[in-house]
């Protein structure tokens, strides 16, 4: 009994992809939504999830064991002194604070000159902790700090348009007119990062000096940027619950537009929860292809029944159980509706490798999202083939039979 039942899903199946090759053109357009839906499903959460990978990652080195601070003051007290930093570095679980200070300035060396140039003051901290900054030379040191020593480090991109052809190093360069020592060149590596394009900066013609000798030349006695590094990443929302008790001192009770303290986890967080919302809206827009494909196979099916009502009463008239009429429909959608879900797989894979390089983000495969569009895919094909299997299997065989 069991044999001659496999015997005859076997039959089933045979002549199941008998009738879909018979139709070749026919079978493609039906299968078209299909491919498309499960293509589009592919891409769009393959390509979303590099993006947000890759921004994510971005966003993780930035925040990796720090915080930031943003403290512009009130109007008596526009920003951080040397003392406000020392109080904050004797906190428990800081193992250090970077100082910025930013300003627009025109650097200029011979006959070449730039008025979009960046300069960023820095201290030993921020070298320390970023290691892969310096490409060649060295960073700042607590000696260029506390002598206001007027050197600096500039970028690659500054180096071609002020220095093309020659090594920088020891040269000399003129920052609004004062004269600085050139005794690094700064990494690639940072000049791309998130953080960067959100605040616009242009680190293609970015110089940094000691932040004590970037006080002295725009004169202000205050610092408004800083970051603060922690030994135990665990421990860091209690270190940041300190940091906000001691500014509140420092700006005797004010907190109001006083001071922000930014941590990249939270923002870390909120990104995962955007991104998630948009892959899943992305997957459910790219769904309802599927839905469409899955209509046509049902379209198809109808008109195969039709057509096909001669074969149906002639099995039925010599014994084919409604059973096995039912199923032998179910199994040509579903090898339909699975054929269409595995070249739609093929070409959303490629599709999102062409997307992701074009954006040039890190290609990762994921099987969930193939596993997702092929399976539903299947399942579509089963839901929207039952119809008209059920229809074929009703069919009386002497109705049948007299209709032909």
């Amino acid at each position: 009994m069991i044999k001659a039942q496999l015997s005859m899903f076997r039959e089933n199946i045979r002549m199941s992809v008998t009738n879909i090759l018979s139709n070749k053109m026919r079978t493609f357009l039906t299968i078209l939504g299909i491919i498309i839906g499960v293509a589009a499903v592919i891409a769009m959460i393959t390509t979303v999830s590099g993006v947000a990978g890759e921004i994510t990652s971005q966003f993780a080195a930035m925040g990796t064991g720090k915080f930031s601070v943003s403290a512009p003051g009130t109007q008596l007290r526009p920003g951080l002194t040397e003392t406000d930093l020392k109080q904050l570095g004797e906190i428990s679980n800081v193992s250090g604070i970077s100082v910025s200070l930013q300003n627009d300035i025109i650097a200029r060396h011979g006959a070449e000159w730039s008025d979009e140039v960046t300069m960023e003051g820095r201290n030993t901290v921020y070298f320390r902790h970023n290691d892969n900054m310096v490409a060649r030379g060295r960073g700042v040191n607590i000696l260029d700090e506390e002598q206001r020593s007027r050197v600096c480090l500039i970028s690659t991109g500054l180096q071609k348009q002020l220095f093309y052809g020659h090594d920088p190093l020891g040269q000399q360069l003129s920052l609004d007119g004062h004269t600085f020592t050139i005794i690094g060149v700064l990494s690639d590596e940072n000049d791309n990062d998130v953080m960067t394009q959100a605040m616009g900066n242009n680190d293609n013609e970015k110089i940094i000096v000691p932040y004590t000798t970037a006080m002295r030349m725009s004169g202000t006695a205050y610092i408004q940027s800083i970051e603060i590094y922690v030994e135990d990443t665990q421990k860091q929302e209690e270190t940041i619950d300190r940091v906000k008790e001691v500014l509140k001192r420092i700006y005797n009770g004010h907190d109001d537009d006083t001071y922000t303290v930014i941590n990249m986890s939270v923002l870390m967080d909120s990104l995962n929860k955007i991104t998630g919302m948009m892959t899943t809206m992305l997957a459910g827009i790219a769904g309802i292809s599927l839905l469409v494909g899955g209509i046509g196979i049902m379209n198809m099916m109808l008109v195969s029944v039709t057509e096909r009502t001669m074969e149906i009463g002639l099995r039925k008239a010599l014994g084919a159980e409604p059973s096995m009429i039912q199923m032998q429909f179910l199994i040509e959608a579903f090898i339909l509706s699975t054929l269409g879900g595995a070249i739609g797989a093929v070409l959303g894979v490629v599709v999102s490798m062409l997307l992701c390089n074009a954006m040039d983000i890190t290609f990762v495969l994921s099987w969930s999202a193939i596993a997702l569009g092929v399976g539903f895919s299947a399942l579509v094909g089963l839901v929207f083939g039952w119809a008209p299997a059920r229809k074929a299997s009703a069919l009386n065989p002497i109705d049948a039979l007299r209709a032909v």
